[in-house]
Protein backbone atom coordinates (compact mmCIF):
# COMPACT_ATOMS: atom_id res chain seq x y z
CA UNK A 1 0.00 0.00 0.00
CA UNK A 2 1.58 3.61 -1.28
CA UNK A 3 1.36 6.47 1.38
CA UNK A 4 -1.34 8.22 -0.20
CA UNK A 5 -3.30 5.10 0.04
CA UNK A 6 -2.21 4.84 3.73
CA UNK A 7 -2.82 8.08 4.67
CA UNK A 8 -6.07 8.42 2.72
CA UNK A 9 -7.34 5.33 4.36
CA UNK A 10 -6.72 6.99 7.96
CA UNK A 11 -8.03 10.47 7.50
CA UNK A 12 -11.28 8.18 6.49
CA UNK A 13 -10.89 6.22 9.88
CA UNK A 14 -10.47 9.45 11.80
CA UNK A 15 -13.04 11.58 10.37
CA UNK A 16 -15.89 8.86 10.84
CA UNK A 17 -14.75 8.39 14.70
CA UNK A 18 -15.07 12.52 14.63
CA UNK A 19 -18.35 11.99 13.00
CA UNK A 20 -19.86 9.45 15.73
CA UNK A 21 -18.08 11.30 18.67
CA UNK A 22 -20.22 14.65 17.42
CA UNK A 23 -23.58 12.31 16.29
CA UNK A 24 -23.02 10.93 20.11
CA UNK A 25 -22.43 14.26 21.33
CA UNK A 26 -25.78 15.65 20.04
CA UNK A 27 -23.35 18.79 18.02
CA UNK A 28 -25.48 18.50 14.88
CA UNK A 29 -23.01 21.23 12.82
CA UNK A 30 -20.03 19.40 13.47
CA UNK A 31 -21.94 16.30 12.63
CA UNK A 32 -22.65 18.41 9.22
CA UNK A 33 -18.95 18.94 8.85
CA UNK A 34 -17.54 15.93 9.79
CA UNK A 35 -20.11 14.01 7.28
CA UNK A 36 -19.45 16.59 4.17
CA UNK A 37 -15.42 15.74 5.07
CA UNK A 38 -16.43 11.66 5.08
CA UNK A 39 -17.93 12.71 1.82
CA UNK A 40 -15.28 14.33 -0.17
CA UNK A 41 -12.87 11.77 1.06
CA UNK A 42 -14.58 8.73 -0.16
CA UNK A 43 -15.08 10.70 -3.75
CA UNK A 44 -11.48 11.09 -3.43
CA UNK A 45 -11.06 7.36 -2.63
CA UNK A 46 -13.49 6.27 -5.66
CA UNK A 47 -11.54 9.01 -8.04
CA UNK A 48 -8.01 7.07 -7.31
CA UNK A 49 -9.24 3.35 -7.26
CA UNK A 50 -9.11 3.53 -3.26
CA UNK A 51 -11.23 0.81 -1.90
CA UNK A 52 -12.58 1.92 1.05
CA UNK A 53 -14.38 -1.56 2.33
CA UNK A 54 -15.32 -1.92 6.05
CA UNK A 55 -14.54 1.55 6.79
CA UNK A 56 -17.63 2.70 5.25
CA UNK A 57 -20.01 4.78 7.67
Amino acid sequence: MDAFTAGLLQRIKATETDLTRAREDGDDFLAEVEQAELDDLHRLAAEHGVEVGATNA
